[in-house]
């Protein structure tokens, strides 16, 4: 286990896998559009976020329709939504390439949104999540499915210091819409 930073302001990085995507014939991965069930599913997504005080300062999103559709349906049940960037680096990124674009944000966000896909964002959590709440790591090791929500809380000077093992993985949520 490697031991968190002490200094620094409290941050909160927001894990969030893209709600459930259709697979037309004949349409590339990256343009997948929202199935049903997802387009059901991102708006319960912004919804739980909200009601977790889990709202960003910031989102990063993968530029696949299916990760910014997720996204612009959650972030419309905010008053006013965070500005976003979208980020082609995030299609399909393992943990190093995450952990690059993360740290590229601003020192000054305190709560980071990140819009993705599997298996890296659920490599991600498991990489920066501590030991310590072993019932929430053993969800996300069962399954990250789609809409999965992480919560990781770690203190630090800036977003360059989020090292693995440094973040307490403090909330898992799978929000899912009404039929």
């Amino acid at each position: 286990m490697i031991e968190r930073a002490a200094a620094g302001p409290l941050r909160r990085l927001v894990v969030l896998r893209h709600a459930k995507s259709a697979r037309p014939e004949g349409v590339a991965d990256h343009e997948r559009p929202l199935a049903a069930r997802g387009r059901r599913d991102a708006p319960a997504a912004g919804r739980a976020l909200a009601d977790m005080d889990c709202l960003p300062g910031l989102a990063l999103c993968s530029t696949a329709v299916r990760a910014r559709s997720t996204w612009e349906l959650a972030a419309a049940q905010w008053g006013t939504p965070p500005p976003v960037r979208l980020d082609p680096r995030l299609y399909h990124a393992d943990v190093p390439g995450l952990l690059d674009v993360i740290r590229e944000t601003p020192a000054e966000v305190e709560t980071l949104l990140l819009v993705g896909h599997n298996p890296g964002l659920e490599e991600l959590v498991l990489t920066l999540a501590d030991d310590g709440l072993d019932d929430l790591l053993n969800r996300v090791r069962a399954k990250f499915p789609t809409s999965a929500i992480a919560v990781l809380d770690w203190r630090g000077p800036g977003w360059r210091g989020l090292v693995p093992g440094g973040a307490l993985l403090t909330s898992v949520a799978v929000p899912r819409g009404k039929r």
